[in-house]
């Protein structure tokens, strides 16, 4: 059952250096319409919204600017400092017992916070816009990739490296999906993303753009420094397990090399766009 707080009028009041939050609505029941919504937010049945568990990543929604539309938290999370400061500079709160909470957290050992948030926009559109003014044109096409860590590190390091922005085509990991935005911690929130891409039209779209495609390829003969960053760019990885196919390579337009010492064939994709990525950014600022 559900029930309004007796405290002061229908509220109670938490202080955080002479500021409070006030709220009304405790949920004691797991059947509750609020958390059923958010549940299938979580499980991504619903398209405008995500779901943002954890204080870091929270915080990062505030930073990030994105419009929240419900803080649901446990009595444990809004007695922790950091808890009454990130509850004094939002709204919409409900606490929920926390004996229930695991019903809607996706973590195991969930910090009692829980967001749900607007979805950023995701379109062809905003990478557009910014491209011309970038003062780093390369933007990054993921093929297929469904490990939403790796998808998550990624965006990190894309962020870190500020390229123009990053595109996701179909059939890869739900770039908003709650293990996803957690790995990104609030790349996704900010970066240009274009998400349900087709790769055949992001390869026009790219030559449309001026930007000369590159992947990596063990058989190229070209270190991955031997390659002119400055250069407008459209850096593309595949997926984990296959990579691309011989005819999506044979339209990709130059071709790079890690090289790696004790005859090891591979490296995580996370770790070779971080490797890329900033090389380039060492070209672009001449480091």
């Amino acid at each position: 059952m559900d029930r309004v707080l007796p405290s002061e009028g229908r509220s109670r009041r938490f202080e955080s250096r002479r500021e409070y939050f006030l709220f009304a609505l405790k949920i004691t029941s797991r059947d509750n319409s609020k958390l059923k919504f958010a549940r299938n937010v979580r499980d991504g049945r619903v398209a405008d919204l995500i779901f943002v568990e954890g204080l870091r990543l929270a915080e990062e929604v505030l930073r990030s600017n994105v419009e929240i539309s419900e803080v649901f938290f446990t009595a444990h999370f809004a007695e922790t400092e950091r808890g009454k400061i990130f509850l004094n500079q939002t709204a919409n709160h409900t606490e929920v017992s926390e004996n229930i909470f695991n019903s809607l957290a996706d973590t195991k050992n969930s910090q009692g916070v829980v967001l749900i948030s607007a979805k950023p926009e995701t379109s062809q559109r905003r990478i557009e816009s910014d491209l011309p003014k970038h003062e780093f044109p390369l933007v990054v096409l993921l093929h297929g990739t469904n490990n939403p860590s790796n998808q998550g590190a990624i965006l990190r390091t894309a962020e870190a490296a500020n390229v123009a922005g990053v595109i996701i085509t179909k059939n890869s990991a739900d770039a908003f999906s709650p293990k996803a935005l957690r790995s990104a911690m609030g790349a996704r929130l900010r970066l240009p993303i274009w998400t349900n891409a087709d790769f055949s039209e992001v390869l026009d779209w790219a030559c449309e753009q001026n930007l000369v495609s590159i992947c990596a390829d063990v058989n190229s003969n070209k270190c991955y420094t031997e390659i002119d960053w400055k250069q407008p760019r459209l850096l593309i990885f595949g997926s984990e397990a296959h990579g691309l196919s011989a005819i999506e390579r044979e339209r990709i337009d130059e071709s790079l090399l890690i090289p790696m010492a004790n005859d090891v064939e591979s490296l995580n994709l996370a770790v070779s766009c971080g490797i890329i990525l900033f090389e380039a950014k060492r070209q672009k600022h001449d480091w």
